[in-house]
This record gives C-alpha cells, structure tokens and sequence, in this order.
C-alpha cells in the first residue's frame, strides 16, 4: 500500500481540501472574523460556492435542506458564540430529522480562551447534547484528520450535525498535512438468522403493516419497499413527514402518521397485529405521543442505529440494517400472504379520508388541490411549522420519490431558507416551499439571499395574522382566554416586490390559480401571499366548533 503524499497547508486550506474531497459544492454561512481565512481559502476554489444568507439561522436550513434534497452533507459556517447560538436551530432540526451535517464554527484565539473572550461560548460543550460528536481542533496537523472524522459521523450510522469548534489562530498555522481517503457508508444487512426469524413471525400475522421512515430515503430503498410491499402485500404508511417515502397513488399506501390525523387512519395501526417499523425511530408524533403501539401488537424494528432500538418500544425482533439493504434481503422470503384483503380495506380507508366533505371548501382546500394540478410531477414542496400544513398533509399526494422536504422537528422558520438549499441542490426543479404568517416573518430576510443568488424558488404564505397552531391550542385548554398569539399584519406581498422578488396577494382560489401559472413561469423568486380566514384555525375545526365542543 502507497503512503499518502504530506502537503504544507493552512488550517484553512485542509478544510477547503476536506470539501473537495467529500465532493461539497455548496458552503452556507453568515461571514465572521473569526474564520476569515477559511472564507478566503473557499474564495481561492471554483469548484465551490460560498452562499452568504442574513441570519445564521436562515443559513443552516439552506445547509439541512441542501442536505436533505442532495443527500451531500450540508455545509455552515458561523463566528463563535453569537453566531452559533443563531443557527442552533438547524442543528437541533439536523439531529432531530437524521440530515448529514458538518457545522463549523469560529472560535476565540487560542491564547484567549478561558478568558471570556469576546463572543467566547465553549462551543463543545454547548453543542454536544444536540449534535452527534462536537469537538474543538487545536491542533493545525490533525485538521484533515478531525474534519474527516466529521464527515464519516456525519454520514454514517443514523445521519446528523457534527460540529466543530475551530480557534482563529489555527487557520492561519501551516503544517504537514495527510489526507485519507471520503468516508464511505456502510450498509449492513440483516443475518440469515434474523430473516428467518421474520419470516416466521409474519407467516403468523393477519393484519401486518409496515411503518416507514426517514432511514428509506436515506439509504435510497424507495424502490425496495415498493417491490417488498408489493410481494407480500403488505400496507404502508409514512412517519411523520416523510410522506414521499412510498407513492400515495399505490394501491398498497394507507396514510401518513402526523398531526391532526382521522380517526380512521389511526384505526389502521390500532387494528394491526404486526408493525414493521423500518429506518423510524418510531418519534413522539408518529405514536401518537408514544400511545399508538399496544403490547398485544407484535413489533419488528429495522434501523441503522444500534441506540434506536427498543428505546421507545421494545421489539419482538430488532435488527440493525441499512433500510435498503434490509428491504432487498426480506424480498428474498417465500411464502404466500393470507391477508390481501387487509390491505385493500385500509387503502379504502385512506381515499375516503382525503376526500374533502365540505359543501363548500376552504380557501386552503381549493390552494393544494391547485398546487396538485398545476406542479409538476417532480416539483419538491417544503414547508414550515404550523396549521396551515395540516392542509398539506390531509389532501396533496406525493406520488414520485424526493418531492416533499419538511420538519420532523418542527422548526418555524423553515420552509423558505430550506427550499433555497433545496433549489441549489436541484436547480432544474420547480420548488415551492409553504409559511404561515408567523414562521415566514421569522426568516423572510432571506427572500433577499434569494434574490441576490437568482435562486426562483415559489413561496406561499397563508397570512391569517397569528400564531394559528398556538391559538388552537390555547381554545382547546382555555376557550375565549387568548394572550400573545393575535398578530399585527404584515405586507408580505409588498415587501418582497419592494425587494425585487415577483409577487401577488390573492383573496380567492381564482386570483391564487392565475398567481400560482404566473411564478411557474416566473424566472426569478416569487411570493403569493394568501389571506385567510383565521377562523378555519384546522383542516377540520373552526374557533368556534373548537369553544362549542368545549
């Protein structure tokens, strides 16, 4: 075996050689002195662009966003303790959504910290309990080292946030630099034994399901459950946002495990005998607040991480797999399914529940059954935290893989700066991300990242002038008794034309239709702000259905 060559470069310089050998294209940042010459070492390499956003946060759900759509780690940069704390809200949805990651962070002057320097935070300490590994490099020799330790833990086993703290003086250092080879993902596959063990498992099953997550579309098993489902029959349902796991015009996918949902849905897991949970960590949501799974129900849970396993509900049979790999070795198994008529009930049982029973529908009904028509079949949605996307949830089906892009974590603030990222991942796709009035205000200074970047992107807000998923909840445990969740009214359409961007305020389903044709042919970011009637507070309850009941 040849022994790698030794370089002389900076600190920064290994960096940017760390980027190139992970094949990163885009970096996301708010410039900082403290890292000035890591930005100048990205300066000196076209085939890297530096994208510059407003606020940290905005910047580090571009990084998760790219992350997401791409599947390349994202990229962020901020300075020390101030800009840290502003994307820690990216971090947190990194780790909390399993997106690759690699944050990196200017620090202090060596000779400085431990002296309350300026801006001095200990960023490992800080960021340790909601990243999966934080260090600080000291060291100008072991940066390749260390940053490609980032990305092999960023990358490998469940993804996520790995940040690294990085002190001025250290970028500047020269040293003899040795670089290894990019990290590679494992992807373990199931024993014989343990396919086996399935195999006997739902030989005795009458109403089995399978319950599928994020760890699908990160190892690329799309495919794979198709074919698996499709063999054996079996039923699908999607975890919390993970709606574009399986295609919703399958005869065989039977809803999606989320907010709000009907009761006939959640009837689908509550009557199953046999979950198989596959690349889920089976979260807060997904469960129900953890009441959906039962004891009488057996459970099979296939993840990449070992920790995930039996950490909310302990499994019959627990398997640590890559999803795709696991999927494919199941495909295997040869036995004939008695419970076809299981699956074609529930699929029943879904259409009915997307089928909208009001007379009259609402304006947000009429605006995703648009969306619907006029998208194309690969256009990726992303979208922030709120009421506004139960609509979105309820009633647009997802029908390709890689289309839909949204918080686990339930981010406000997320739908616009992470439908950047995505653009800049996919650029010959039509992206269009959905805000209510609160989130979009959170974040909306990026509309001029976007503008700057000519990155056309198509953002909807659905403007009803308060902090709607707050004030359902507020009627629902103190009716008539609401405090700090009306909001003043914003011009968003105004703003973002004042900006530069194409934008519309649209009333009614018409002026959206006519709004909605004129961004998809619109070369550069658009804004369609929607009026809506705050008293639809939910796809299925009005404020005063919500104060009757109570």
């Amino acid at each position: 075996m040849n022994k790698l060559p030794q370089v002389s470069l900076t600190g920064a310089q290994a960096i940017v050689e760390c980027f190139k050998l992970e094949s990163i294209p885009k970096v996301f940042c708010v410039p900082g002195e403290s890292y000035l010459p890591l930005m100048d070492a990205i300066r000196d390499e076209p085939s890297i662009d530096l994208i510059s956003a407003r606020h940290e946060g905005g910047a580090s759900f571009m990084a998760e966003g790219f992350a997401k759509a791409s599947g390349i780690p994202g990229i962020v940069m901020a300075t020390r303790g101030v800009g840290g704390s502003n994307l820690t809200i990216g971090v947190h949805t990194a780790y909390q959504d399993s997106t690759p990651m690699v944050v990196l962070l200017g620090q202090v002057h060596s000779d400085f910290r431990g002296r309350e320097g300026f801006q001095e935070i200990d960023l490992v300490q800080y960021f340790s309990p909601i990243s999966k590994w934080a260090a600080e490099i000291q060291d100008p020799a072991r940066v390749p080292e260390l940053v490609q330790r980032a990305f092999r833990i960023a990358k490998t086993g469940r993804p996520g946030p790995v940040v690294l703290s990085l002190p001025e003086d250290l970028l500047k250092k020269k040293a003899k630099m040795t670089f290894g080879k990019p990290a590679v993902r494992p992807s373990p596959a199931p024993s014989l034994k343990e396919i086996h063990e399935i195999q006997k498992l739902l030989k005795t099953a009458n109403r089995p399901i399978i319950i599928a997550g994020g760890g699908v579309k990160s190892s690329g098993g799309e495919e794979a459950l198709i074919q698996f489902a499709g063999k054996y029959q079996l039923p699908v349902m999607s975890a919390f946002r993970r709606h574009d796991i399986f295609p919703n015009n399958h005869p065989l996918y039977t809803g999606h495990l989320g907010l709000g949902m009907k009761a006939s849905l959640l009837q689908t897991i509550q009557e199953a005998d046999l979950i198989l949970a596959i690349g889920t960590r089976l979260s807060e949501v997904t469960t129900q607040d953890y009441s959906l799974i039962r004891s009488n129900q057996s459970l099979i849970h296939i993840d990449i991480e070992y920790e995930t396993l039996g950490k909310v509900y302990a499994p019959d049979i627990g398997i640590i797999a890559d999803a795709r790999e696991a999927l494919l070795a199941l495909i295997q198994m040869e036995f004939t399914p008695s419970w076809t008529s299981w699956g074609r009930e529930k699929r029943k049982a879904y259409e009915e529940s997307v089928q909208s029973l009001r007379d009259k529908p609402t304006l947000n009904d009429q605006v995703i059954s648009l969306l619907q028509e006029h998208l194309p079949p690969d256009a990726i949605i992303t979208n922030d935290a709120g009421n506004f996307a139960g609509w979105l949830h309820t009633y647009y089906q997802f029908n390709e893989t890689n289309t839909y892009i949204g918080p686990t974590s339930g981010a406000m603030g997320y739908g616009m700066p992470a439908a950047l990222g995505v653009k800049l991942a996919h650029p010959e796709r039509t992206v269009v991300s959905l805000s209510g009035d609160g989130g979009f205000m959170m974040t909306m200074q990026e509309l001029e990242t976007a503008i700057r970047y000519k990155i056309p992107v198509i953002s909807l807000i659905f403007n009803n002038s308060m902090y709607g998923t707050i004030r359902m909840h507020q009627e629902i445990h103190y009716p008539t008794k609401t405090i700090g969740t009306d909001l003043g009214y914003v011009p968003f359409a105004k703003i973002a034309a004042e900006v530069g961007a194409h934008s519309r305020y649209v009333e009614n389903a018409e002026e959206f239709e006519i709004a909605l044709l004129e961004a998809l042919r619109c070369l550069k970011p658009s804004v369609i702000e929607i009026k809506c009637d705050g008293e639809q507070i939910s796809v299925s309850k009005t404020i005063e259905q919500i104060r009757k009941r109570n």
